[in-house]
């Protein structure tokens, strides 16, 4: 059994309600569900423009096929390792992460983050799941200053980098401001806020301090398009949500492309069958032989089934493994010394799957243009609020505003907030009521 710190709250909340027995997760998905952030992942991004087609995923629906993943891996874990059932002992919880992790990013997908990092480039940056822990900790309006107030585990695994954008950041602040964005210029780094650090500092308190210094640990990685610094550990709770995440992403995504026409069965044969029916696992490589066959055909249910096959073969070849032996350490908490894992064979399918859905989709030139589109909407949107905030911001925002100014903060991370929280068709029509000259 895990120590009581877990279930805490950051506030307390002394609260007896009438014969409400629920565990601390199962108040967590509720609050999460019923939250505002929760309700405009409806009209957020998640590849393509909403209203452009009624069958495609968003961020709300994506959101709710990782929880049904999430729980669908915590199901294989139990059977697989029973000595591990305490740690895996409330679906709610896992539900609560799958829920919640995408509440932070902003309208307009890659193309809103990248343009609120630009802007926000001399005071801490921007990126979307700094946002969704600063929601949950600060923004959403369930209390006054502890935002949902979840419990400590629950943000615990939600932190999927967790250390601070100052320790993190090699940003190129001497790249050429421009209006007309380059993405690759400015990436967002992966990491908490330092406004969020308090935040931060309370979830950790419970783990020794041996085991907090190893879970901030950070490194170079070797990528073209990702400059910083990253960090290296997640916990247990988070590695189970992340990976659900990268199967709803890859598989759903994959589903959305072809039903939309937007990848052609010799290009998935090419760049996906071929590879992968070479694949170190017998049941993989039988699979991708035909695989394109009832992923491309006209009768839906065909193509309903592979996909469900699909991804229970993912969930299925995921474990739970030490971490130690990878990094060359041992944790002393149990919530970071394991991390679900998926066989080699399974993670390079997966790989490959998501390598062709962001080749085949996401770099599309019709999309990026879609994105560049978004990035011109939000820097116009920040500079005029940054403009003027008492004449465009509204009532209560203008009052965070102020109180930040007034301790000697910047008030550019309350319009950040504000923009971040804008579903995609908010940001369009207030753009085009402050700057059309119709």
């Amino acid at each position: 059994m895990l120590e009581a710190a877990w279930d805490s709250r950051w506030l307390d909340e002394n609260k007896s309600r009438h014969k409400d027995h629920r565990s601390p997760f199962q108040r967590d998905r509720a609050r999460i569900l019923h939250s505002a952030a929760f309700r405009r992942l409806q009209a957020k991004t998640q590849v393509l423009g909403v209203g452009q087609n009624d069958f495609y995923r968003t961020r709300l629906t994506h959101s709710l096929e990782v929880a049904q993943i999430g729980t669908g891996i915590c199901a294989q874990l139990r059977l697989k390792h029973e000595e591990l059932a305490y740690l895996l002992d409330s679906r709610s919880l896992i539900e609560s992460l799958c829920l919640a992790h995408d509440i932070g990013h902003p309208p307009f997908g890659h193309g809103g983050e990248v343009a609120l990092n630009y802007v926000m480039r001399h005071h801490g940056g921007f990126e979307g799941n700094g946002q969704t822990f600063r929601i949950l900790t600060q923004l959403e309006p369930y209390t006054k200053t502890h935002g949902m107030n979840l419990a400590r585990r629950t943000l615990l695994g939600i932190l999927k980098y967790p250390a601070l954008h100052s320790q993190l950041s090699k940003q190129n602040l001497s790249a050429e401001p421009s209006r007309f964005l380059k993405a690759q210029d400015w990436v967002s780094v992966k990491g908490i806020f330092d406004d969020d650090k308090a935040a931060l500092d309370w979830v950790l308190a419970p783990f020794s301090e041996q085991d907090k210094q190893q879970f901030g640990r950070f490194k170079a990685v070797e990528s073209n398009h990702y400059p910083h610094l990253k960090s290296q550990h997640k916990s247990f709770d988070c590695s189970i949500m992340e990976l659900a995440d990268d199967i709803a992403y890859s598989v759903h995504d994959l589903e959305d492309a072809i039903v939309m026409g937007l990848v052609s069965q010799d290009s998935f044969i090419e760049q996906v069958s071929k590879p992968l029916t070479e694949s170190q696992d017998p049941w993989l490589a039988s699979l991708f032989e035909s695989l394109d066959k009832p992923l491309f055909s006209d009768e839906h249910y065909r193509r309903k089934d592979a996909i469900g096959n699909l991804v229970n073969g993912f969930i299925t070849s995921i474990s739970a493994q030490l971490t130690g032996p990878e990094f060359e350490i041992e944790f002393e908490h149990d919530l970071l010394k394991y991390n679900a894992k998926m066989e080699p064979a399974f993670e390079q399918a997966l790989t490959t799957l998501k390598r062709f859905v962001s080749a085949q989709v996401i770099n599309r030139t019709e999309v990026q243009r879609l994105e560049f589109k978004g990035q011109q909407v939000i820097v116009d949107l920040f500079e005029a609020l940054q403009s003027d905030p008492a004449r465009l911001l509204p009532h209560n925002t203008y009052n965070r505003w102020l109180a930040r100014c007034q301790q000697g903060l910047s008030g550019d991370r309350v319009i950040a907030d504000y923009i971040a929280g804008m579903t995609d068709d908010f940001a369009q029509k207030l753009h085009q009521n402050l700057f059309s000259h119709g």
